[in-house]
């Protein structure tokens, strides 16, 4: 069965029209229970929390996906703007039967989107997924509860300090922060509150930006899509780091001290040798996806840690970790997941993860955290309305030559992408014109096909 709604991050679109609806989403949660309740083979199905970032649209979305719950008998307990990672933890500390987080993510405010977790806190497999989209096309009020069996909602009073608990835990305890200047972008998103006192808890000396979310404004030039603001901050006040989290907090990059930008992969190769060094690393290996640098592969052999490569897709990485028992894995976009603390990626307790490292090693953000020379990436998108140019036998033809123009010195990666009507067009190695040729030529060729 092909996906109709389900992205690689679940459900995602604009706000307001379909399938991004207060209809639909209150039929998902619907459908969501149905299923779950099948799985289930009539054991209690009863409890669910749900979340959200701080975008306009949650409001709305919020009260439609509380009513389908409600309407199938599941309790609602409401946690208000939390993180993704502290939407997973709650549904396993809240022992709840699914976890829901409202959030579109990096996105603008304009679009939105629902996330979902099992008991377990790990994001629902796509064999569920497949299931609920299934049970939308169906008859879902022949399962609505009796009026006395209609669910009931609360709000969680202490949402923020139970995440900030949880991320703290990360850190040995006695572990502090103290002597590090630290300026943190929050996106103007579910982080805004929780991300700076986190820092402040482990006594950081902690400036705030983009920390005054109106439901507009999340992502808008501040994030970790947008690192502007914040690398002209940290150098304005002289800071050590600066830490840029996404609209809904699961990503990470950050700023050195003279404003340079560090992605994901330099994040995951400082992980990676630093718990390689203190023996915390379950296997030798950091599980990342194909997006990641050749650079980054390179410098790990060289330490003797393999890269295990996955599909685009922070819940592909986890599966895969899962799978062959890995505990450390992500995305260069920033996903960082740190399985032996939470099971999905978690900007904030990567970030602290990060900071510590720096402070430990005595040395500036700029020696610790830049660790192998990035060969020449480049990743261009090619727009298109409909059909699957990826199929046409040009595009194939193209994209095998361009393969085998590289022998060990690039990769060529096209795909489409799982939440945009895009084509993703990535080509990187040690020539860089080379590469601009490749990726030039292939962006040419589908738009032709696309046109």
């Amino acid at each position: 069965m092909a996906r109709e709604y389900f992205g690689t991050d679940g459900i995602r679109g604009r706000a307001n029209v379909h399938p991004m609806t207060a209809e639909m989403t209150m039929k998902v949660a619907m459908a969501t229970v149905k299923v779950l309740r099948a799985r289930r083979k009539g054991q209690p199905t009863d409890r669910v929390v749900i979340g959200k970032d701080t975008r306009l649209s949650c409001y709305m979305l919020e009260q439609a996906i509380t009513a389908g719950f409600l309407s199938m008998g599941m309790h609602v307990i409401l946690t208000g703007p939390v993180p993704t990672p502290g939407v997973a933890m709650l549904t396993r500390s809240l022992r709840a039967d699914v976890g829901v987080m409202i959030s579109a993510s990096h996105n603008s405010f304009e679009d939105n989107g629902i996330k979902l977790f099992g008991a377990d806190g790990y994001k629902l497999d796509d064999e569920i997924e497949l299931e609920i989209e299934a049970a939308l096309g169906g008859d879902l009020e022949k399962d609505l509860a009796l009026p006395a069996d209609l669910g009931k909602a609360a709000r969680l009073d202490d949402t923020i300090g139970r995440y900030a608990e949880s991320v703290k835990r990360s850190l040995p305890r006695g572990t502090t922060l103290q002597g590090l200047k630290v300026v943190v972008d929050c996106a103007n998103g579910a982080a805004y509150k929780v991300a700076p006192q986190v820092l402040w808890e482990l006594e950081a000396d902690v400036i705030a930006i983009g920390d005054a979310p109106n439901g507009r404004n999340i992502n808008d030039g501040y994030g970790a899509t947008a690192t502007g603001k914040l690398q002209e901050a940290v150098v304005d006040h002289g800071a050590d780091i600066g830490i840029a989290l996404d609209g809904d907090a699961d990503r990470l990059i950050m700023v050195d001290e003279k404003g340079n930008k560090i992605d994901g992969d330099q994040l995951m190769a400082a992980l990676a040798l630093s718990m390689q060094d203190k023996g915390e690393l379950a296997k030798p290996a950091l599980v990342s996806t194909v997006m990641s640098n050749l650079g980054l592969e390179r410098l790990l052999k060289s330490k003797g840690i393999d890269l295990i490569r996955t599909a685009v897709g922070d819940r592909y990485v986890v599966e895969t970790m899962r799978a062959e028992g890995y505990n450390l894995g992500g995305e260069q976009s920033g996903h960082i997941v740190l399985s032996d603390y939470n099971t999905t990626g978690d900007g904030l307790q990567a970030a602290i993860k990060m900071c510590a490292i720096v402070k430990e090693s005595g040395q500036k953000a700029s020696e610790v955290l830049n660790l192998f020379e990035p060969l020449p990436q480049i990743l261009r998108n090619v727009e298109f309305k409909e059909g699957k140019p990826l199929d046409e036998a040009e595009v194939k033809a193209a994209i095998k030559k361009a393969e085998s123009s590289f022998a060990n010195d690039g990769r060529v990666l096209v795909r489409a992408s799982g939440t945009e009507p895009v084509i993703r067009v990535m080509a990187e190695g040690d020539d860089q014109q080379k590469v601009e040729d490749i990726v030039g030529d292939l962006c040419a060729i589908i738009e032709k096909v696309a046109s």
